[in-house]
This record gives C-alpha cells, structure tokens and sequence, in this order.
C-alpha cells in the first residue's frame, strides 16, 4: 500500500526499543528517510543497521536524552540539516516504578511524569514549528492501555500515559488547521523488553516457564484480551505508519488502540 510519504524525513525516538524499530522499518519499506534517536549509542547504533539493512534507505542517528529541551531542540536541528522533519513518532517511555500507590514516592511519579509525558510535551516544542512552517505534519505519540485502564500497581505510568492522550487531543485542535495532524497509539501487552521482563519475573516467581507466565498473567490480569497471546510490534508499527501517512489525512486527536480487546470501554 502507498501510504504517500516516500522521501518524507521522520523522527523516530526510543528508536532501539522493539516498537521504535519496526516502526521505523515500516517507514523506511515506504521510502521514508529516518533520524533515529535513543539515551545508548550501542543499541540504537544496532538497531540502526539493521533498519538500514531492512530498508535501504537513508538512516541517520542521534544520542538524545529527552528529559532535556536541549536536547530535543537539537534533534530538530539534526533534522534540518536534511530538509527538516516531517513525521515524529515518539515511542520513547519507561515503565517507571512500581507498588502500592501510596507508598510511591514523589520522585516515582515526577520520573516517569518526566520521561513518559513532558519528553512528548518537549519533542513538540522542537518539530511542530518547522511542520507548521511547511503546513504539513505527523506526530504519532505511543501511550498505552494503561491510559484509560488503570492499574493499581503501575500508577506513575498509568497517570503519565493518561496525561498524553489528554495533551494529544489538546494539541491536535490547534495544530491541525495548521497541517499538522496529532494522534496516538495505545498498545497493551506486546511482546518488547518491557513485559519479557515482566513475565521473566513472573515465571520465577511462580517457578513455572515463560510461556506459562504468559498464558496465566493473560488469564488472571487481562481476561478481555480475547486474542489470548502478546502483540507482536509490527502489528503496532502498521498502525502508526498508516497515521503518519496521507491515507490518515482526516484523523485528529484520536487515540487508536492496539490491544487486542484488552479495554473494554466504549470511548477514549
């Protein structure tokens, strides 16, 4: 499918991450240029050649830590250099901490408050300008179910991802009449370092295997996740190339979910 956006340069953060990359390549299998950021030079330098190799078209990578206007400010400028940014997909994020939320401490919920929302508040800040400027744009932001499923154990991420559907449909009124379309990707349970992690704990915890980790997390912790099984991050990457592309040229301030039924609400 031409999705309209062949020579188009796009920013992808959290870029070594598994939803970063297959986005990226997705991207890239359409033409697209690609700036590559992450906070470890050797993974996204890994993930960079083998997007580059996927893809064959131009790649180019850049160190930024994102709790830094700094450093989101350079990016756009790195961007510049190759004829600005088009398309920014932002799936930089932590899990953040973890436990009763009570006994969090302040500084659980302002670290994941930092990286999880004000790193997309900041990476606007840097690429939305130049969009403007050329009254043509796509930001794809990554949240989560959490958003709109709240999970007691998780709550900095929860209230985090919850802020940056909010901010996405905020920011999608004012920017679109400007060329500049904002929406975001909700996924639940893809298979990413982040919940083989999870599941790597569980299995010790149970003493039973990976697999059975999975098949009981899914039937004790996320019982409407009717598909039975993790995402796969190409499933999740096809959906935020569709947004970046012109086929998504009437989609404003919506929040697509990923999540193989694992919310069940109606709306959000």
């Amino acid at each position: 499918m031409d999705l309209g956006i062949d020579g188009r340069l796009a920013l992808v953060t959290g870029a070594a991450g598994e939803i970063g990359k297959q986005t990226a390549i997705a991207l890239g299998k359409d033409g697209v240029r690609l700036l590559l950021t992450d906070v470890d030079s050797s993974d996204l330098a890994d993930a960079a050649d083998e997007i580059e190799t996927e893809t064959g078209v131009e790649v180019w990578r850049s160190i930024a830590d994102l709790t830094s206007q700094a450093d989101a400010d350079a990016l756009a400028t790195k961007g510049a250099e190759h004829g600005g940014i088009d398309i920014c997909v932002h799936a930089a994020g932590i899990t953040g901490s973890k436990g009763d939320p009570l006994e969090l401490t302040d500084d659980d919920y302002t670290d994941a408050w930092a990286i999880d929302f004000m790193s997309a508040v900041r990476i606007a800040r840097a690429v939305v300008p130049g969009m403007v400027d050329q009254r043509w744009g796509r930001i794809v932001y990554v949240a989560s179910e959490n958003a709109v499923q709240s999970y007691a154990d998780e709550m900095p991420y929860n209230v985090a991802k919850a802020a940056l559907v909010n901010f996405t449909k905020g920011a999608a009124q004012v920017y679109a009449p400007k060329g500049v379309l904002i929406n975001v990707v909700s996924p639940a349970f893809i298979e990413t370092d982040m919940t083989d992690g999870m599941m790597e704990q569980r299995a010790d915890d149970l003493d039973v295997t990976l697999d059975e980790a999975v098949s009981s997390f899914l039937e004790e912790e996320r019982p409407h996740l009717v598909l039975a099984r993790r995402g796969r991050p190409p499933e999740v990457a096809s959906v935020i190339a569709f947004l970046c592309s012109e086929l998504a040229s009437f989609v404003v301030g919506s929040n697509y979910r990923v999540d193989g039924g694992s919310v069940q609400a109606m709306n959000t």
